[in-house]
């Protein structure tokens, strides 16, 4: 009998390379090169179909009651009755076969489906549906083992945040202000290399952190270029992943060598205080909204401008011209955003937030922590100082 396809009972398929396909790679906490999916039949379990050249490694490791070599499951009676040399196809064919003896007739997918899937499941006579939401509030909702891995990201990316600012302000100052370390200038390129290098040490891999100096610094997202001086913010935001679990860090801190001046102490200041604000307005229940709402209290209580200015930015602007953080996980960037508009937060989401300050004329303090959402209030996962001095 086929089992039904309902809101509460549905059967559900996933598929894709999991090292690929996030979601399909949270459904079964195992990661692979090769394509598989995962068919969970209420009732009847969960069944993983991969390659059987990963069969062992999956029986001892994959989230799954049932598992499958691809070549078991030869097309009989639609198709070509054989399976495709390609991976991908046989894989789509086997899946297909798989839900046909299975005596099923509907299935439900989501959004992450590769297509070639859905064309093969169609094929075999079995009516395949979309559900847009399908996963997308369970991926929020970081388990026990997730909140561990997301630990472990978060320690190895602080640390890596802690080196690079000892760098800047462990260098040496020549007479023009340019930083040196070692007897060669100290420059952003210099730092990312360095830090690149240490993370790939600790199985980490990490593609475009950002070492702003000075004016790079007021864009939010440049990755800085050239030297380092001293008596200038340089911004260090690191978003490295664990090649082992897949789930990133994300940290971002202030350095700055030598003097730091009142204006650059004041908006260091402000953006660690909006940061504590927002920090304490994060709970289950809460919006993005309202722990927005905390970050732009404190940005213009101060009177700094909070919003991205149209056009040219105002000769002296400082102000804060970004959300106050977004959703982590096993992508950099994931649901919820923090900024106005944004829904209600869920035990389980994690989060950075990160308040920063930017001026063309100065550069960016931006300081940036990850924290998980509990019942009343939230969890932070890092430790390390948010000064500005790091000698």
């Amino acid at each position: 009998m086929a089992a039904a396809a309902t809101a509460n009972d549905r059967v559900t398929v996933m598929a894709g390379v999991p090292s690929r396909n996030l979601s399909f790679y949270r459904a079964i906490r195992f990661n692979m090169g090769d394509p598989g999916s995962v068919i969970h039949v209420p009732g009847r379990g969960t069944t993983l179909i991969l390659r059987d050249l990963e069969l062992e490694r999956a029986t001892k490791h994959a989230r799954a009651d049932r598992f499958h070599a691809f070549k078991e499951f030869t097309p009989q009676g639609w198709g070509a009755g054989k399976l495709s040399g390609d991976r991908e196809t046989a894989t789509a064919q086997a899946t297909a076969e798989f839900l046909r003896r299975e005596g099923i007739d509907s299935v439900v997918a989501d959004r992450s489906l590769p297509l070639i899937f859905a064309h093969f499941i169609r094929e075999a006579g079995v009516e395949i549906v979309c559900d847009p939401e399908m996963g997308v509030l369970e991926r929020r909702m970081k388990d026990e083992q997730e909140i561990e891995f997301l630990r472990k990201a978060q320690s190895t990316t602080e640390q890596a945040v802690e080196r690079a600012c000892r760098m800047v302000c462990g260098a040496q100052a020549d007479a023009g202000g340019v930083l040196h370390l070692d007897g060669a200038p100290l420059t952003s390129e210099r730092v990312r290399t360095t830090i690149d290098v240490w993370l790939l040490e600790q199985g980490f891999t990490n593609d475009h952190m950002i070492v702003a100096g000075g004016p790079n610094g007021a864009e939010p997202h440049d990755r800085g270029s050239g030297e380092l001086r001293t008596g200038e913010p340089v911004t260090i935001d690191i978003f490295p992943r664990d090649d082992e679990t897949l789930y990133y860090g994300d940290c971002t801190r202030t350095a700055v060598h030598g003097e730091i001046s009142d204006e650059l102490a004041r908006m260091h200041q402000t953006v660690v205080e909006a940061k504590a604000a927002a920090t304490a307005a994060t709970r289950a229940g809460a919006t993005g909204e309202d722990v927005h709402r905390a970050t732009a209290g404190v940005i213009t209580a101060r009177g700094y401008e909070m919003g991205m200015p149209d056009g040219q930015w105002p000769e002296g602007f400082i102000g804060m011209v970004h959300g106050t953080g977004h959703g982590i996980g096993l992508d950099v960037h994931e649901p919820p955003l923090l900024d106005f508009g944004s829904g209600e937060l869920v035990v389980g989401d994690a989060l950075t937030i990160e308040p920063g300050l930017y001026a063309k004329h100065i550069g960016g303090i931006r300081v940036e922590d990850m924290v998980v959402v509990t019942a009343d209030g939230c969890t932070s996962l890092n430790s390390i100082p948010e000064g500005l001095d790091w000698a």
